[in-house]
């Protein structure tokens, strides 16, 4: 049985997610992106929501957060994380999603564009380590409303800044690095070791201002929509 909205439910104004933007940060773990997020809200004219990976990832139950789990267990089906030893180079920590890990994921996604669709303004913290990942996101968001801004940050700095961070392991961000950034094609690109938060911020800023976003555009060129969806671009 259905019951009646609320008077203060019934009163709300109708979604205006015709205007609502959203600034996609992508980045590695430890580049800054949740402190140039926050300075972000804290600059913006507008009221601006966040939504993060971790977020997310922390809501998952505790068995599907993995440290190097074995094939086929709870942990390898969820975010598994992995220290791999190459034969030549240093040794790395990778990230790998199972397929709860990949199903939470395409699920955040939707999430997001539920959020802005309600005409909310929306700024996203997030590793896009898989391009599927990034090929999901040019399909669930808006291409005309979708700033899409790579976080950059020296080895080095990402470096000392992981070892400065409880719970961090040693060579996650540089494990990331490559896939993170490996399609090339950004609105802007920001550098927290060279710029300080509230500076990368305001060229965000500036940038949002100036013209309507064009990275996703590109990047959807040649996309093919999977069979099993409905979603357009």
């Amino acid at each position: 049985m259905s019951l009646p909205l609320s008077g203060r439910y019934r009163n709300v104004p109708p979604k205006n997610e015709a205007t609502a933007r959203i600034i996609l940060l992508n980045g590695t773990s430890s580049a800054g992106k949740t402190t140039l997020a926050r300075k972000l809200q804290s600059i913006l004219p507008d009221p601006w929501l966040y939504m993060a990976l971790d977020q997310f990832r922390d809501g998952m139950a505790p068995q599907y957060r993995g440290l190097n789990a074995p094939e086929g267990s709870d942990g390898a089906r969820g975010l598994n994380v992995v220290p791999v030893h190459p034969t030549e180079g240093t040794p790395y920590t990778e990230i790998r999603y199972g397929d709860v890990g990949h199903t939470t994921v395409l699920g955040m996604h939707r999430a997001c564009a539920a959020v802005a669709d309600a005409g909310n303004n929306l700024i996203i913290d997030d590793v896009i380590c898989e391009r599927t990942f990034l090929d999901d996101y040019i399909r669930v968001l808006p291409h005309d409303r979708t700033f899409f801004v790579g976080v950059q940050c020296q080895e080095s700095e990402l470096a000392r800044r992981e070892a400065q961070r409880p719970g961090r392991f040693p060579g996650t961000a540089t494990g990331m690095m490559l896939s993170c950034h490996r399609h090339g094609i950004y609105d802007l690109s920001v550098d927290t070791s060279a710029t300080n938060p509230e500076n990368c911020a305001r060229q965000i800023v500036r940038r949002i201002g100036k013209a309507r976003p064009t990275a996703f555009g590109q990047l959807a060129r040649g996309l093919t929509p999977p069979a099993n969806r409905g979603e357009s671009s």
